[in-house]
């Protein structure tokens, strides 16, 4: 069977796993299974993004021992050849409130720390704008620009759902006056996506996949992202930071704490945003629905309520005033955008 058997085969199975960005196929060959990557025609981009997934992972593989390895590649149809990595996904068998497997955190600190020691002359190339190395404030400032550039993107379309949110047109002004606090840190490789749909767990070991948000930024950045996509247990999360701030280079991780909160604001308010808009184009189109409806809903009133804060409200909305304003959103939908949210796609740039 060639590479282009192998990509039709994957092509009549798309709705078997996507993410955001790219459609993830099992093919079973004779010998071996293999999962092919094929992007999502159109997608919006509301992530940061700076390198080609294809291009990173022969780069980062003689120095990150759990992460996938790209057996093929094509351009033209776009797409890749993963090999297919044995186990579970964590979210299988831990969801949001259920523990991980003890590995897993001695797993995540060491993920973060080998990736302390890829060399910036093998990644691909950064451009010349991108932020200075160990300059946490301007790595900060491109985070905030990109969230403030989604909003500023579908504002127009999605004011009255803002609204209904209480979504400010300023949605990140509290951090202006904290970024310049920042700590300066070494830039590193950071993978800037890890979470439990991307953690395979196998034989007491874990896999971290779907590099395609890595980054050159600030590493404490990089667990930021990762305690807010987990949710752990205040104990986990506890245990996971001593051992993180333990293994880690003492200069990666210098004045840390109060870092890690403005990081963590970040996220939650870009959540807040960012979902607000992928919530609504999924019940427009009636899914595909990466969780039931009702924890979808119960998951958008929670980024709401912990955005609230940031913007000086101190009611929370319910899971109610959600599902009322997204049913009134579908209803509306047809009129208000005529061709749909969902076909009305943006990208961004990094530089």
């Amino acid at each position: 069977m060639t590479w282009s058997d192998i990509y039709e085969r994957a092509r009549t199975r798309l709705d078997a796993a996507a993410g955001y960005y790219n459609h993830n196929v099992r093919v079973d060959l004779s010998t071996e299974s293999v999962i092919v990557r094929i992007p999502i025609e159109g997608a919006d981009v509301m992530d940061l993004r700076l390198w080609r997934e294809q291009e990173l992972l022969p780069a980062i593989a003689p120095y990150v021992a759990r992460a996938p390895r790209l057996v093929f590649l094509s351009t033209a149809p776009p797409f890749q050849i993963h090999e297919f990595i044995e186990g579970v996904v964590l979210n299988d068998i831990a969801p949001r409130g259920v523990p991980c497997p003890r590995h897993v955190l001695t797993d995540v600190a060491e993920l973060f720390l080998q990736l302390v020691d890829v060399p910036r002359d093998v990644l691909p190339p950064i451009p010349d704008e991108w932020p200075a190395d160990a300059d946490s404030a301007a790595f900060a400032r491109r985070l905030t620009s990109l969230t403030q550039w989604v909003y500023d993107t579908f504002a127009e379309q999605y004011r009255p759902l803002f609204a209904r949110f209480e979504i400010p047109d300023q949605p990140l002004a509290c951090l202006t006056e904290i970024w310049p606090t920042l700590t300066a840190r070494p830039s590193v490789c950071v993978h800037a996506d890890v979470h439990r749909k991307n953690i395979i767990v196998n034989e007491g070991g874990s896999v971290f996949l779907d590099w395609e948000l890595a980054l050159w930024g600030d590493p404490v950045y990089d667990m930021a992202v990762h305690l807010h996509k987990m949710d752990y247990g205040d104990d986990e999360r506890d245990e996971l930071l001593l051992r993180w701030s333990a293994r880690m280079p003492p200069q990666h991780v210098a004045g840390w704490q109060p870092d890690l909160r403005a990081y963590l604001s970040h996220e939650q308010i870009k959540s807040a945003v960012v979902d607000t808009v992928r919530y609504s184009q999924l019940f427009v189109a009636n899914g595909p629905w990466p969780y039931a409806k009702a924890t979808m809903l119960e998951s958008m009133a929670a980024k709401l309520n912990a955005a609230r804060p940031y913007w000086g409200i101190s009611t929370r909305i319910t899971v109610d005033e959600v599902e009322s304003a997204l049913n009134d959103w579908v209803h509306d939908a047809d009129t208000r955008l005529g061709s749909g949210v969902s076909r009305n796609r943006h990208q961004y740039r990094t530089g």
